[in-house]
């Protein structure tokens, strides 16, 4: 056909379809079509075909809550560290592909139970409705709420009950995978806050030689930065427990010594405190001989080693946890037990 064909002269006059449309015309040429003849599918005309829809249906929400649980399964069974071999993708974490598969499909189930609910058993008459304006008269918030009637109505949500269930199973047991992710925020740290690598019987090791130190090896004025017996910067765990074990030894003239329990605690003015600050934990480094203060570089909290590491500047909620030291058989400086209190900041924890 030429482009001469489909010219203005060509265009039929009138003609009116089935709807109540009308056709292009000469005078029209935007005319309003109206809407198709409707057609039936087969679930509208077949209950048999309708039952096997709502089978299918149901079958895929039920697909869902089983790889819901799939997901929990996985998290609970899988450890973290275990890398499987999957063809073309490679090595990767058995943990991540379990939970990513469940957890996808258990989605995907979801979205194709209720897209395939709603192209075959809702109902799909087209029903065309006039604009209107923004603000929504009575008569429209009427309109409204009884097409929502309409719709829950001719969903079948209330007569095909299968389907039904199986929706409201699967929609509950989905949010069980962001309920099962939340154990990554704990464990809960009970007493591991209050608690350090140091013991009974640990002798203090040097940070810098992991030489054990004796009283002689220390001078005074001098300041040494020491470590518990047995740990090593190898372990997994090194820089979480030496962030609360971390200890700064000083040795002081006894009679310099002004708190009772601190010149208990000591050995021959040797004096072990935490180097970790009360504040917000920064490492305290910086120590003054004449007054004998350390002072935290990141806020300026000062403390009196000679005063039972109390706070006398600063933003710092409490005094330096006191390790209580002597000198074991062989010479070497070890401690007698752990901090009496928490180390670091003012937490809750130390209740």
């Amino acid at each position: 056909m030429s482009s001469q064909d489909n010219s203005e002269e060509n265009l039929p006059q009138q003609q009116e379809d089935t709807e109540g449309g009308a056709l292009a015309t000469r005078d029209d040429p935007f005319a309003n079509p109206g809407l198709p003849p409707h057609e039936h599918r087969v679930q509208d005309i077949d209950e048999q075909a309708a039952k096997r829809s709502e089978r299918v249906v149901a079958g895929l929400f039920t697909l869902s809550m089983l790889s819901t649980i799939g997901f929990i399964a996985s998290y609970v069974s899988f450890p973290v560290d275990k890398i499987v071999y999957v063809f073309p993708i490679g090595h990767v974490s058995a943990l991540n592909l379990s939970l990513g598969l469940t957890l996808g499909l258990a989605l995907f189930c979801i979205g194709a139970g209720a897209i395939h609910w709603a192209r075959t058993l809702m109902t799909d008459v087209e029903v065309p409705e006039e604009r209107h304006d923004i603000e929504a008269s009575p008569e429209v918030r009427e309109e409204v709420l009884a097409g929502f009637r309409d719709g829950a109505r001719e969903s079948d949500l209330g007569r095909r009950k299968l389907v039904r269930n199986t929706l409201i199973g699967a929609l509950a047991m989905v949010p069980l995978t962001g309920l099962v992710l939340l154990r990554d925020l704990g464990p809960l740290p009970g007493t591991k806050l209050r608690h350090t690598k140091w013991a009974k019987g640990k002798m203090l090791i040097n940070e810098n030689t992991h030489e054990p130190l004796r009283p002689e090896d220390i001078a005074v004025g001098s300041l040494v930065f020491a470590m518990p017996e047995g740990m090593s910067e190898e372990d997994h765990d090194f820089n979480n427990e030496i962030a609360k074990a971390a200890l700064m030894i000083i040795r002081l003239q006894p009679e310099d010594i002004k708190n009772k329990r601190e010149l208990d605690w000591s050995h021959e003015g040797i004096v072990a405190f935490s180097k970790v600050c009360t504040h917000v934990g920064c490492p305290i480094s910086l120590y003054e001989q004449q007054t004998h203060h350390v002072l935290c570089p990141c806020h300026q909290s000062t403390f009196d080693l000679t005063d039972g590491g109390r706070v006398i500047f600063g933003p710092a909620g409490h005094a330096l946890p006191q390790l209580r030291i002597t000198v074991n058989d062989k010479g070497y400086l070890e401690a007698l037990g752990d901090f009496a209190e928490p180390v670091g900041p003012a937490y809750w924890e130390r209740g």
